[in-house]
């Protein structure tokens, strides 16, 4: 069953709750809610021990925008941080985390911003900080929100799936499917996740003491398959947090497995 907690701009952020035990709040990444993407396997496999909280984020599902930001402004962090405090709230005031790919890095970005957090893990925060990838262009972030504005989604989509790695003619063969017809219905929120993502996608190490006032165990993971340049990210977020810690899940790639990340998070959770 739906409910809904309003943000500090005024947006409803839908959500549902399952399970019993600790609040974990579960956040997705770009082009994900509630009803396309890896939050159900997960919340089931996870609700015998947490009382798990799913949300739309803003833009998606059945959440709103009550006021858009400017693509690539720490506004547009603020919005969704604030979003995800306003989940925390209803689910009693303080939760764990667990965010997979630009929902790794907005988990992050909470923890950075002191939110009643009780632990975070962070699969596979997309960022790009040594030369093991070449960087991610630096107008990606107006380029996709032009082509929205636009009306061209299905072009945003595609450009923010090419971008992300996805084969050409892959995109090519899902733009005759009906998920990326659902895909395109949530480009307007691509900007969203870029703005969160993407000054750690050149190439360049994280930014001294970027995440040194991080106050909560942290467990940043990666994918045994993944490639070299998200692995190391992954390392290196998990040196520059205080309690941070690493590890890798053998056999896992960016679309990890709800029965490889669900274990790992619940041990980490109730260490």
């Amino acid at each position: 069953m739906t409910t809904t907690t309003t943000s500090a701009d005024g947006s409803t952020i839908a959500y549902d709750v399952t399970g019993t035990g600790p609040a974990l709040v579960l956040v997705d990444g770009a082009l994900c809610y509630r009803e396309m993407g890896p939050s159900k396997d997960l919340a089931a496999a996870l609700s015998d021990r947490f009382t798990v909280y799913r949300y739309d984020r803003r833009g998606r599902g059945e959440s709103t925008i009550a006021t858009d930001a400017t693509p690539g402004t720490t506004e547009a962090v603020e919005q969704e941080v604030a979003d995800l405090g306003a989940v925390i709230k209803a689910a009693g005031g303080h939760a764990y985390l667990l965010g997979q790919s630009s929902g790794a890095a907005l988990a992050l970005e909470a923890a950075r911003a002191g939110l009643p957090i009780d632990a975070v893990v962070a699969y596979e925060a997309p960022f790009i900080l040594d030369d093991t990838q070449s960087p991610n262009d630096a107008d990606l972030g107006d380029r996709v929100a032009r082509l929205v504005k636009r009306g061209k989604r299905a072009a945003a989509v595609d450009l923010f799936m090419r971008t992300v790695g996805v084969p050409w003619l892959m995109v090519k063969v899902m733009r005759l499917t009906p998920v990326f017809r659902k895909l395109s219905a949530v480009a307007h929120t691509l900007p969203y996740d870029v703005s969160i993502v993407l000054p750690f996608q050149q190439g360049m190490a994280l930014p001294k003491g970027y995440y040194e006032g991080v106050k909560v165990r942290v467990l940043s993971v990666a994918g045994s398959k993944s490639p070299t340049y998200m692995t190391n990210a992954q390392q290196a977020i998990s040196q520059a947090i205080p309690d941070g810690r690493y590890v890798v899940l053998d056999g896992q790639n960016h679309m990890v497995k709800a029965s490889a990340l669900a274990p790992v998070s619940a041990e980490f959770f109730t260490a």
